[in-house]
């Protein structure tokens, strides 16, 4: 049964997965951060415009009405009453234009430098009663001020006189005294919102403003993410390549580790696991043909020895039996070593801890070490009591046996070993020095690399198999400590190994 075409549902999922990707991500959280910033950057900047500009706008209102409230106060002195400007809302409208600056109206004639409420001269024509005023303002229609339909007169006892009686409760008074006697108020409506064209007007010309600039933010803000997210992407596109070749056993590759950033220390690091990726790999194809080398020797022995046996060139008497004893022991010693090394790196190589006074034990070491039958040593210690280490006595015996093992197969007659012990800090140091001849100083950091001999022949007759002194390091690292290889002053080689000391000795 042939399979039929893919669902529909599938061809938007695999259209949005060419969009998932770091880069993409990268320029949407970018840019919708900064898209935000600048939406609410332009909210909240328009929004304190518009209430800054009416707060301005209601102080320079109240400022203008003090003058009114002048002009009020000298109109009721002469008059002693607000009649005079009840009775007669045009002269209302004309005060306050006169007042807000809103340009003088003309008086009627017959009115021209008489005070407010006086009556007109006798000879003064009467104004046709069939002929509005032009100046008047049109009935239920007050002049085009943007304060005016906001104004309010009232009495002493807060009753409306003028204007319109439901706004009362929205005015704010502003008292009208004669000869310190309160003789009504002034009310003013603050503005809420701007009410003239021109304020809109100017109002408006400030709002394109902003979009304009809130435009051109927004156009630099998605073209920054774009390059951000490029750069980044990039930079992380690289890590990704050479992290593919890694996993492909290119150890070789390394990245370009450039500034002092977070990428750049990512890149650096990669770099140097890239190296020890790369060393690791050489070391164990170096390990291997060493592990072959050593034991091809032993076995191409057994079976030289094996075979004149089998063609009876040899007899299988004791010396001859011995000869192949021997050679089995040697393979022997080299699997348990490799073994020690293996369990070593597994973290399990037993270890049975307890108190340990280092002096006194490496002393005892050494006595019976050179008492018994070998090589004669001039032996110098300075092993002094009471530096406790927490170590194990089995283990520190391997590692004195490979040192003394050394001392004894490379040091030319008269062989001397200098041993000292003393404490540093909170360690104790154990110095073990012999004499000459020396190590190489490029050869040093490799002697307790596994397999390792400083002759390149790797001949068996000039040492062991290169193992012990690899053991030795496991084993001090493993109680915690560290042994480093330099140059003796008697000439020879010196071993520095420090152990921390026992939780009582080190607070003692």
């Amino acid at each position: 049964m042939s399979a039929g075409p893919l669902p529909s549902s599938t061809r938007p999922r695999a259209w949005l997965s060419r969009f998932d990707s770091l880069r993409v991500k990268l320029f949407l959280a970018i840019a919708g951060a900064n898209v935000v910033l600048v939406m609410a950057a332009y909210l909240i900047y328009s929004w304190s415009f518009d209430k800054g500009l009416v707060e301005y706008l209601n102080k320079a209102d109240e400022t203008r009405l003090q003058p009114l409230v002048v002009r009020l106060a000298n109109g009721y002195r002469e008059q002693g009453h607000w009649d005079w400007i009840v009775n007669d809302r045009e002269r209302w409208f004309e005060l306050s234009r006169e007042v807000l600056g809103s340009g003088r109206v003309p008086r009627r004639p017959g009115e021209q430098g008489q005070p407010p409420g006086a009556a007109p001269p006798a000879d003064a024509p009467a104004p046709s009663a069939s002929r509005p005023s032009a100046d008047a303002p049109p009935p239920g229609n007050p002049p085009a001020l943007t304060i005016d339909p906001r104004l309010l007169l009232l009495d002493a006892e807060r009753r409306v006189l003028i204007g319109p009686e439901w706004r009362a409760e929205q005015a704010v008074f502003k008292p009208i005294t004669v000869d310190e006697r309160l003789v009504g108020y002034l009310g003013y409506v603050p503005r809420l919102q701007m009410v003239a064209s021109l304020e809109r007007v100017f109002q408006a010309q400030q709002a394109r403003t902003y979009a304009a600039i809130a435009l051109g933010l927004f156009a630099a803000v998605l073209l920054n993410a774009a390059l951000i997210a490029h750069w980044l992407s990039r930079r992380l596109r690289a890590l990704g390549a050479g992290t593919t070749a890694i996993a492909q056993g290119d150890y070789g590759v390394r990245l370009n580790a450039q500034g002092h950033d977070e990428l750049a220390q990512l890149a650096d690091g990669f770099n140097r696991m890239a190296e020890s990726l790369q060393a690791a790999r050489q070391a164990r194809q170096q390990w291997i043909a060493d592990i072959a080398h050593e034991l091809r020797t032993p076995l191409a022995t057994l079976r030289a020895e094996i075979e004149a046996l089998q063609d009876g060139i040899r007899r299988p008497d004791a010396a001859n039996l011995d000869s192949l004893a021997q050679e089995v022991n040697r393979l022997t010693r080299l699997v348990d070593d490799l073994r020690l090394l293996s369990l070593s790196d597994l973290g399990a190589l037993d270890y049975r801890f307890a108190p340990l006074d280092l002096g006194p034990f490496v002393a005892d070491y050494l006595h019976d070490a050179t008492a018994r039958p070998g090589r004669r040593l001039q032996l110098h210690t300075d092993l002094p009591a009471g530096l406790r280490v927490r170590a194990d006595g089995d283990r520190l015996d391997q590692v004195l046996a490979n040192l003394l093992q050394n001392t004894r197969r490379y040091t030319n007659d008269p062989a001397t070993l200098s041993v000292r012990l003393a404490r540093e800090g909170q360690e104790a140091r154990l110095s073990w020095e012999d004499s000459a001849p020396g190590v190489p100083a490029e050869a040093l950091p490799r002697l307790t690399d596994r397999l390792y001999r400083v002759d390149e022949s790797r001949a068996s007759a000039s040492g062991g198999s290169g193992l012990g002194l690899a053991i030795a390091r496991a084993i001090i690292e493993g109680h915690g400590g560290r042994m480093t290889a330099s140059a003796s002053a008697l000439g020879g080689l010196r071993w520095d190994i420090w152990l921390p000391l026992h939780t009582e000795a080190a607070h003692g």
